[in-house]
């Protein structure tokens, strides 16, 4: 596995962006929604644009292991409120 200047893993191994608890998944997910790394910050004010960009290039080079951790933490179908349905098939 890659390292990164800033990301490390939490002790469950999975990958966060150092002195958060925020995981690069879910600045991955951020950016898979469409969001620009420019604007991830202002979603996640506590991440500089630097810490986007590394957990960004940290995924590229760690795909199968962060799409595991993606699909490991994915809401069921089932329990997704028709609305959030509606309003994620409207992006």
């Amino acid at each position: 596995t890659s390292t990164s200047r800033y990301v490390t893993r939490k002790s469950t191994g999975e990958p966060i962006i150092i002195g958060t608890n925020t995981s690069v998944r879910a600045i991955v997910g951020l950016w898979r929604l469409g969001t620009s790394p420019e604007e991830i910050p202002n979603c996640l004010p506590h991440l500089t644009l630097a810490q986007v960009f590394d957990a960004l290039s940290f995924y590229q080079d760690n795909q199968a292991e962060i799409n595991e951790y993606i699909d490991r933490n994915r809401v069921p179908e089932h329990l997704i409120h028709p609305a959030v349905k509606a309003a994620i098939q409207n992006l």
